[in-house]
C-alpha cells in the first residue's frame, strides 16, 4: 500500500487475513480514506453484530490503526487485552462528558489518530442520529469520513471526507446522500432520515 499520513499498523499476516475474512464473506472495498492524519470515521447502516466481524476484517485488510468505543463490559477479563488491541476504548455510558473531552484531548495531541463510531449509537432503529461525532470533528477541526456497510451489494464504501462547516443541517444532508443507496443486514433498523437531534 502506498504511503501515507493515514496512521497505519503493518501487518501482512493480519492484512491477508482480513483479505481472506472478507473475500470468504464476499465483501469488496471501493474507495479510498483521504490522506488525513486525525479523522472521524462514522459506519453506518449498523444493524447486526456481523457488522463489527466486517468492519474489523475491513481493518486488518486496509492496515489501519483505529480506535472505536465500546460498552465497558466487553472490557472484562479474559477479553479486556483483546479488545483493547483492536482499539477499543471501554465507554461508560454515566460517564459521556468525560469521555468526549478524553477523545478530543487525544484527538488534539497526538499527531495520528482515527476514531470510528456507530452514527445511530445502536443496532436498534432509531429516528435521528446522534451528533456527538460531528460535534467531537468540530471541535477538534478534524474532517468526518463517511463509511457505508451496504449488504445488499457487499460492499465497503469509503465517502469523501466531510469537513463540518458549523451548519449541522447543511453537513449532514450530505451525509444523508451518501448513505442513500446503503443497506444494512437488517434494513427495516437503519432509518435514512438521519436529521440530527
Amino acid at each position: 500500500m502506498e504511503a501515507s499520513e493515514l496512521p497505519l499498523r503493518h501487518n501482512f499476516f493480519l492484512q491477508w487475513i482480513g483479505g481472506m475474512v472478507l473475500k470468504c464473506m464476499g465483501w469488496k472495498i471501493q474507495g479510498s480514506f483521504p490522506k488525513s492524519p486525525k479523522a472521524v470515521l462514522i459506519a453506518a447502516p449498523h444493524t447486526s453484530n456481523w457488522d463489527f466481524i466486517v468492519a474489523v476484517a475491513a481493518k486488518f485488510y486496509l492496515e489501519l490503526s483505529v480506535h472505536w468505543l465500546g460498552k465497558h463490559t466487553l472490557f472484562r477479563k479474559p477479553f479486556d487485552f483483546f479488545f483493547r488491541w483492536l482499539g477499543g476504548i471501554p465507554v461508560q455510558r454515566n460517564a459521556s462528558h468525560g469521555m468526549v473531552k478524553q477523545i478530543l484531548d487525544a484527538l488534539k495531541q497526538d499527531d495520528q489518530f482515527l476514531l470510528a463510531l456507530s452514527p445511530e449509537g445502536t443496532r436498534k432503529k432509531v429516528e435521528r442520529w446522534k451528533t456527538g461525532f460531528y460535534q467531537i470533528a468540530r471541535a477538534a477541526e478534524v474532517p468526518i469520513i463517511p463509511v457505508a456497510f451496504d449488504y445488499g451489494k457487499k460492499i465497503i464504501q469509503i465517502g469523501d471526507a466531510v469537513y463540518p462547516s458549523g451548519s449541522m443541517e447543511t453537513d449532514f444532508e450530505k451525509l444523508k446522500t451518501f448513505y442513500a443507496d446503503a443497506e444494512g443486514k437488517h434494513p427495516e433498523n437503519f432509518n435514512k432520515e438521519i436529521i440530527p437531534q
